[in-house]
C-alpha cells in the first residue's frame, strides 16, 4: 500500500525529496505558497532581462551529478553547464583586483605574485582541503544527523583537531598577505558564519572553490529547479502552487493532514521544506520541539539586501562574479554577528550573468545582481534600501572607473521583509543556520520530529546545512529516513 506524502514548499530540498520519495513508491504532492516553484531559487523576468532571485553560484558539481545519477540521469540531460573562466574577481581598491582563474595552477601564479612563497603554502592548504572535502562528501554529509557517532570514522579521527581550530587561525598562519587571506576566508561565507567561528575542517569549501571551480547553468540557476521539477513529474509527483499551508493537524501524536485555503488535505506523512521555525508555528505548542528561546540563541547565517538591475549598456572592468572587499571585512562581520546593525561600509557582491549568458539580458545591455550581507532581524525600510543602493553604486563607479548610475533602466530590491513575506523566513535570514561547531551535524534541528511520529523536515535549518548542494543532500537524507520508517 502506498504512503501518501505531502511536502510543504518547493525549494531544492523539497523537490529533491519528492523525487526520492516517488522513486521509492510513495504518492507525493508538493504544495508551494508562491505562484512559482523554487523557494529561494525563483526567477525574476522583466523587460527582456532574466535574474536568479536567489542562488547565483554553482559550486560542488559532483553533488548535482550524484543527485541526477541516482535516477539514471545526468545534469546534461536537462541543462548545459559552463565552467567560468575567470571564476570571479575580487576588488581591493580603485582598478585594483585579483582574478581567480579556472585552474589551481593559474591561481597559484596569482598568489605567488601577491606573496612570494605563497604558492607552496597554497598547495599544502588545498591538499588538506581536498582531503577534508573527500571525507565530508563521502563519509559525513550523507548521514542523517541522528547520532554523534556519525562523525566518528577512521578518517575523521585523524582530523579531530580541525574541529577545534578555526578557518581564520589556519589561513592567517599560512598566509600573511591580507588580500590572499580575504580570498581564502570568502568561501566560508557560504556556510553562514565568521571565519573565526567556522571549524578548520570546513576549509573543504576552499577545495570546492579552487579545486572544482565555479560553473554557470545556461539560462541561470533556475534551470536546475526546472530540471528537478521535470524529473519529479516524470516520477509521478504532483505540484501545486498558490497553496499556502495554514496549519498541520495532529491526532494522537500523528500528523494527519494540512489545511490549505481552509480545505483539509489528508496524508500519511508530512514533510516540510519550508522554514523550520515557521513550520513549528503551524503546530499547537505542545507539539513543537524547539522553543522561541532555542531559536533566539542560535547563530543564523546572514540575510541580504539584493538589487536586480537592468542596464542599457555593457558594464566594463567586471566579470560574471565580482566581489568588492575594499572595506574592512571584520567590521562588516561584526555588524552581522556581534552587534546586529546596518554596516556603515558594507562589503558587497555583484553578478553579471549576461557576461556569460545572452539569455540574461537583451543585446548590448547588462543584467546586474548586487548583494549586501546583513544581520537577520534588523530594520528594513525603503529609505534604507535606497541609501545603500547609492552607497554601493558610488563605490562601484569609483572602483571600476566608470559611470553606471545614469544607465540604470530599472531596479528591483529584495530584503529582510521580503524573505519573511515570501518564505516565512525566521528573522528574514537568507541562508539558514550557520555551520558553527555547536550547530554541526547531529547538533542541528532534526530531520524527524521527536514529538510526532510522521512529521519530517528538510532544508537549510536542518542537516547538513546551508547552500544548494547541501539542500539536495538534505532532500535525499529525509527521503531515506521516511522510507526507512514507513516501509511500503
Amino acid at each position: 500500500m502506498k504512503s501518501k506524502v505531502i511536502i510543504i514548499g518547493s525549494g531544492f530540498s523539497s523537490l529533491a525529496a519528492s523525487c526520492y520519495l516517488a522513486k521509492a513508491g510513495h504518492e507525493v504532492t508538493v504544495y508551494e505558497k508562491n505562484n512559482t516553484i523554487g523557494g529561494r531559487a525563483r526567477q525574476l523576468k522583466k523587460e527582456g532581462f532574466s535574474f536568479d532571485i536567489g542562488p547565483t553560484w554553482y559550486w560542488m558539481p559532483d553533488v548535482f551529478e550524484r543527485f541526477f545519477n541516482d535516477f539514471g540521469k545526468s545534469p546534461s540531460d536537462f541543462y548545459d553547464l559552463e565552467k567560468l573562466n575567470p571564476a570571479y574577481s575580487v576588488y581591493f581598491g580603485k582598478n585594483d583586483y585579483i582574478t581567480i582563474e579556472d585552474s589551481l595552477e593559474k591561481i597559484s601564479k596569482a598568489f605567488e605574485k601577491e606573496e612570494p612563497g605563497s604558492s607552496k603554502q597554497l598547495a599544502k592548504f588545498i591538499a588538506n582541503a581536498k582531503s577534508n572535502y573527500d571525507i565530508a562528501i563521502k563519509d559525513l554529509v550523507y548521514n542523517p544527523g541522528v547520532s554523534p557517532l556519525e562523525l566518528v570514522t577512521p578518517a575523521t579521527i585523524t582530523k579531530l583537531n580541525q574541529f577545534f581550530s578555526n578557518i581564520k587561525k589556519d589561513v592567517r598562519k599560512a598566509f600573511k598577505n591580507e588580500r590572499l587571506v580575504k580570498i581564502l576566508e570568502f568561501p566560508v561565507l557560504f556556510l553562514g558564519a565568521k571565519p573565526s567561528d567556522t571549524p578548520s575542517f570546513y576549509n573543504f569549501m576552499n577545495y570546492a572553490d579552487f579545486g572544482l571551480g565555479t560553473f554557470h547553468p545556461k539560462k541561470g540557476m533556475y534551470q536546475v529547479i526546472l530540471a528537478i521539477e521535470q524529473l519529479a513529474k516524470s516520477l509521478g509527483v504532483k505540484i501545486e502552487t498558490n497553496a499556502a499551508v495554514e496549519n498541520i493537524i495532529i491526532k494522537n501524536a500523528k500528523a494527519t493532514s494540512v489545511t490549505i485555503n481552509s480545505i483539509e488535505h489528508r496524508a500519511d506523512i508530512i514533510l516540510s521544506g519550508a522554514d523550520y521555525h515557521h513550520t513549528e508555528t503551524l503546530l499547537e505548542k505542545e507539539y513543537r520541539q524547539y522553543s522561541e528561546k532555542y531559536w533566539q540563541k542560535k547563530t543564523f547565517a546572514p540575510s541580504s539586501l539584493l538589487f536586480y538591475v537592468g542596464f542599457d549598456k555593457k558594464i566594463e572592468n567586471v566579470h560574471h562574479h565580482t566581489l568588492f572587499f575594499d572595506v574592512d571585512f571584520d567590521k562588516h562581520a561584526q555588524a552581522i554577528y556581534d552587534k546586529p546593525e546596518w554596516p556603515e561600509n558594507p562589503l558587497f557582491y555583484a553578478s553579471f550573468p549576461s557576461k556569460t549568458d545572452d539569455y540574461a539580458a537583451p543585446k548590448n545591455k547588462e543584467a546586474g545582481i548586487f548583494l549586501i550581507p546583513l544581520a537577520p532581524g534588523i530594520e528594513d525600510t525603503q529609505k534604507l534600501r535606497e541609501q545603500y543602493f547609492e552607497k554601493i553604486m558610488s563605490r562601484f563607479e569609483s572602483l571600476t572607473s566608470q559611470n553606471i548610475k545614469k544607465h540604470v533602466i530599472f531596479k528591483e530590491s529584495f530584503c529582510i521583509n521580503d524573505f519573511v513575506k515570501d518564505y516565512n523566513s525566521y528573522k528574514g535570514n537568507a541562508y539558514g543556520m550557520a555551520n558553527t561547531l555547536t550547530q554541526t551535524a547531529f547538533l542541528r534541528p532534526k530531520l524527524k520530529s521527536k514529538k510526532i511520529t510522521n512529521l519530517y523536515f528538510t532544508g537549510q535549518l536542518t542537516v547538513p546545512g546551508p547552500g544548494v548542494p547541501p539542500s539536495l543532500i538534505s532532500g535525499k537524507l529525509v527521503a531515506d529516513l521516511i522510507t526507512k520508517h514507513h516501509n511500503i
